[in-house]
């Protein structure tokens, strides 16, 4: 009887033993691939209608809600550095809210 009780101890500890090494492993990749992310910057002004990531103004909700291209007040992630730099038929992206 005994050993059935340690060999079920065995067992089980041997599972769970497996499984916090594999719940460890996801999660040193899921660090890795945060890692290797480039990082983003909110960019005003760069939005086609419909495609900003989020905060589109008054009266609408967030991602997807910018009502015409370009909107100042709609941002969209671009890579860090580079928001600026880019040109749309109104202007350059801006790092804040664009007043219209």
């Amino acid at each position: 009887m005994q050993t059935r009780f340690f060999a079920a101890t065995a067992i089980t500890l041997a599972a769970l033993s497996s499984g916090i090494a594999s719940a460890q492993d996801k999660m040193e990749k899921e660090k890795q691939m945060m890692d290797n992310k480039p990082a983003m910057e909110k960019c005003y002004g760069v939005a086609m209608a419909g495609k900003n990531d989020c905060a589109a103004g008054a009266g609408t909700t967030c991602a997807g809600t910018s009502k015409v291209d370009y909107q100042g007040n709609a941002w969209t992630n671009v890579p860090a550095g580079t928001c600026t730099s880019i040109k749309t038929p109104k202007g350059s992206g801006s790092l804040s809210p664009i007043k219209s």
